[in-house]
């Protein structure tokens, strides 16, 4: 059994199709959606989304956005979307540098701080899933 699973970001269609199963974190927490899901939406959080088609697992870095599942359809609209294997490993290491640099700076506003954060939370996502 499946579900019609369409994924959108800001460039433009990821991923279209029937899939098994979706998992993502949104900001409540990791949530898990089969075939005759309730409908349901949610704010996306920063993590790992796990998608299943064919019994295989495609893993990608998820970032921001919403999940809404409406009449057993799934449209996932995510602000950053990167499947695994297009994730640059050494870009994401830089990132993470420059993120800790920055967090050691005692200088920094509250704002500056919280991006400094969330620039450090995403390269270390994209380094997990990039990594598997």
């Amino acid at each position: 059994m499946t579900f019609h699973l369409q994924i959108v970001t800001p460039d433009g269609l990821a991923f279209e199709g029937q899939a098994e199963k979706l998992s993502v974190r949104t900001q409540d927490g990791i949530i898990g959606i089969l075939p005759r899901h309730i409908d349901y939406v949610a704010p996306l959080g920063m993590g790992e989304a796990v998608i299943t088609v064919e019994g295989a697992e495609r893993r990608a870095a998820c970032i921001g956005g919403m999940v809404a599942v409406t009449g057993g359809d799934v449209r996932l609209v995510a602000t950053t979307f990167e499947w695994a294997e297009q994730i640059d490993l050494e870009r994401a290491k830089l990132a993470e540098q420059k993120a800790r640099a920055r967090l050691e700076r005692k200088d920094l506003t509250e704002r500056e701080l919280k991006l400094a954060e969330a620039k450090l939370n995403r390269a270390l996502v994209r380094l997990s899933v990039g990594k598997k």
